[in-house]
């Protein structure tokens, strides 16, 4: 699907698959206003289209989508904190650590996975002492991406 100025029009549809619908559409382009229009749509009353929206602008990895992303990564559905976290990874703005790094702590282990395996491909070393701490968590999943995640980073960095 190809961007219009319906697709953008699309975005304030009271639907949710007509608004999820442009959110895809925008993603898969380079539209003008394509990265203004996902992140206002990264404020949607719906989850899904929230996490839609992250997922095109991680597909257009623009940095200036970094500042609004790591905003979603508090927001109340682990699924939008996903999303966002996915994008980031694919923006692979530095920027981002810190609040990755928060992401860290999150109540959901999925989210604890996606936030190791991101600061991971970041290749930032302020990480490396964040994921160490992850190597008591509860879940052998999470200590596993931790684990990889930290040894990716040693070896990108000679620590």
């Amino acid at each position: 699907m190809t961007a219009t100025p319906d697709t953008f029009t699309g975005l304030s549809d009271k639907r949710i698959t007509v608004r999820l619908a442009a959110v895809k559409a925008l993603g898969t382009g380079d539209a003008a206003g394509a990265v203004p229009a996902l992140v206002a749509a990264l404020n949607d009353t719906h989850p899904s289209v929230r996490s839609a929206a992250a997922v095109a602008l991680g597909r257009l990895e623009d940095t200036a989508a970094t500042a609004p992303l790591t905003g979603l990564l508090d927001d109340e559905e682990p699924e939008v904190r996903m999303a966002a976290l996915a994008a980031l990874g694919r923006i692979r703005d530095r920027s981002a650590v810190g609040a990755v790094i928060r992401c860290l702590k999150d109540r959901d282990m999925a989210v604890r996975i996606g936030a190791a395996e991101v600061l991971g491909r970041l290749g930032d070393p302020r990480a490396i002492r964040s994921l160490t701490t992850l190597s008591g968590d509860t879940f052998s999943e999470v200590r596993d991406a931790a684990t990889a995640a930290r040894r990716k980073l040693q070896r990108k960095t000679g620590r």
